[in-house]
């Protein structure tokens, strides 16, 4: 990583788009304990935004629909972030980040992930600095699983505990109907509640012709933390269940390890009136349509 002159923006400003898990397979496991997984990782166009800005200092303001969710925490993964990209530069961490809040925290599409990628691009730019891919997804990996895929932000095959990343088939146009309960589920008390034997891998090979072919590869390649985590917070499956009774869902899952559940549709329209049908009925869930970004 090197430090062009001249280079750095006076500020910058980048979106933080959820990462949604159209499939989760557990594999395997390795010996310190963590899960191997095989995962089609896409983004949605709904998300968080982050404004970097020159200080002599380095600072942290968060406002936003979903910000009281991080009020408790006392080393936002945007700071951690921050920091760790500095140290690596072998410069001072120096810049003032507003971060407005709309996905919600803890929810298994990867708003802290996004947050914490977007920082480090975002500060790349601010204080211009050079890295590659590979070094960003390295610093990422320090800092979570889901850090390198959502550094792509695009459709990939995430494999192993995060590390291992391939370009997905392209992806045909389509929706999501995004539904969280407000209920947080723990990583760690879902893969621990987890039995039964381990998924084969069947990564998505074909590009589906459109978004119902989608739909119909995805069943065969299920998110395999839906039972333990149903089982830790029956409401996902309240969610699921009024998810799937929308009249032009082609598919309902969870994404991740929960609670947030999708819904695949076709088309806008479709998308639009199962958020409005789910939020009328919910009005304490939080419920949005998005495109799935290709």
């Amino acid at each position: 990583m090197n430090r062009p002159a001249d280079a750095a923006a006076a500020a910058v400003e980048l979106f933080a788009p959820a990462k949604v898990n159209l499939t989760l397979q557990v594999v395997g496991r390795r010996s310190d304990g963590y899960h191997l997984l095989d995962s089609l990782v896409v983004f949605a166009g709904v998300g968080d935004s982050l404004l970097f800005t020159a200080s002599d200092q380095l600072s942290l303001a968060i406002d936003g629909p979903t910000a009281g969710g991080l009020a408790a925490e006392p080393d936002n993964i945007v700071l951690q972030a921050a920091r760790l990209l500095a140290e690596t530069a072998d410069l001072m961490p120096r810049a003032a980040i507003s971060l407005t809040k709309r996905l919600p925290v803890a929810a298994g599409i990867g708003g802290g992930s996004a947050d914490g990628a977007a920082a480090l691009r975002g500060l790349c730019r601010l204080w211009g600095l050079s890295a590659d891919q590979a070094t960003l997804e390295a610093i990422g990996l320090r800092l979570g699983a889901d850090l390198p895929v959502c550094l792509r932000g695009q459709p990939t095959r995430m494999a192993g505990i995060g590390e291992r990343l391939e370009a997905a088939p392209a992806l045909p146009p389509a929706w999501l109907l995004l539904v969280n309960p407000r209920v947080a589920v723990p990583t760690p008390a879902v893969f621990k509640a987890r039995q039964g034997p381990f998924s084969e891998p069947s990564p998505l090979t074909e590009s589906p012709a459109d978004a119902a072919a989608l739909a119909r590869a995805l069943q065969t390649r299920p998110n395999d933390l839906t039972a333990p985590a149903v089982a830790l917070a029956p409401v996902i499956g309240t969610v699921l269940a009024a998810i799937a009774a929308q009249p032009d869902c082609l598919l309902a899952r969870m994404s991740g390890s929960g609670a947030t559940c999708f819904g695949l549709f076709a088309e806008q329209p479709g998308a639009a009136a199962a958020a409005a049908a789910v939020a009328q009925a919910e009005p304490g869930w939080w419920v949005t349509a998005a495109p799935l970004l290709a």
